[in-house]
């Protein structure tokens, strides 16, 4: 290796390099050694000259292999219906989300995920049904510690979508709750919507997110009437108002046209209802 050589008196220079610097006692010469081709003379240290502390040697550690999760699909259940959260979790293969869900003694809510999202694409199960108010600020919370975990994608799965009757004003001075939900699921964090039967095709005009209007219905109900083999001239299709007239319509033109029945409902008030007439239509296709 390189060696220096300092004195304090006055060192005759023994090599091609030298430089003096002054100091308090006299001048420090200072000398490189260089080998006859100019480099510089560096050792080599073997294994059993090596002057490195063991403790510091990279061999010494064990590399322990790190089992990388490929999957970034997350589930995470609310409390309105963790049986559903189940089936659909044990349907795709996947375990749910740890989560945390407690209600403090004020009545507020209180949401932590018990394992990261970062960079994930988390489904939130958490229908609005009975009590509305609680699970729809459950659901709200929940998107918000998704968002505030990095998560990258949030879906907001809602079976029930609750206020979505109120869609529309059948008043003056009345609210368009549905359009208010929306606008609180998106200014969450939600960046898309999954809704199975909503009560009207316009409410998907409210969210400025993407939404998936999955009928939930249609297939399960053809699928039953299927495995019974009932006979058309034994089957109606019924109505129960005038705006279920295009989901009824919709079954029965999959059911070989069956027969459209359509009530008359009239509307005295919030949760009353009377039947005034009962509509029954024959769809048969014409026969030429």
């Amino acid at each position: 290796m390189a060696s220096l050589a300092f004195s304090s008196a006055n060192l005759a220079a023994t090599n091609k390099f030298s430089s003096a610097i002054p100091a308090r006692n006299g001048v420090i010469n200072c000398r490189v050694n260089f080998k006859e081709n100019g480099r510089l003379n560096t050792q080599i240290l073997t294994n059993e000259q090596e002057t490195m502390p063991n403790f510091l040697n990279l061999n010494q550690f064990e590399r322990i292999p790190t089992k990388k999760d490929d999957n970034r699909l997350r589930i995470f259940s609310g409390t309105a219906n963790p049986l559903l959260s189940e089936e659909v979790a044990c349907y795709m293969g996947l375990d749910l989300g740890k989560i945390d869900i407690k209600r403090f003694a004020d009545g507020e809510i209180y949401v932590q995920l018990r394992e990261s999202v970062r960079g994930c694409d988390v489904y939130l199960v958490q229908p609005t049904c009975p009590p509305a108010n609680e699970n729809l600020m459950e659901l709200l919370i929940m998107i918000d510690a998704c968002r505030r975990a990095s998560a990258k994608t949030i879906t907001a799965v809602i079976p029930y979508f609750g206020y979505a009757r109120a869609d529309r004003k059948t008043q003056g001075r009345e609210s368009i709750a549905a359009k208010l939900v929306a606008n609180l699921i998106t200014e969450a964090g939600a960046d898309r919507v999954l809704a199975c039967d909503l009560h009207s095709g316009q409410s998907m005009g409210y969210f400025d997110i993407p939404v998936d209007h999955v009928h939930g219905q249609q297939p399960v109900i053809l699928d039953y009437l299927a495995s019974k083999t009932i006979k058309t001239d034994d089957l109606v299709v019924v109505s129960p108002d005038v705006g279920g007239v295009a989901r009824a319509r919709a079954f029965a033109k999959k059911l070989s046209d069956a027969p459209l029945a359509i009530v008359d409902k009239r509307r005295h008030g919030h949760n009353v209802a009377e039947v005034i007439l009962l509509f029954f239509l024959l769809l048969r296709k014409l026969q030429n």
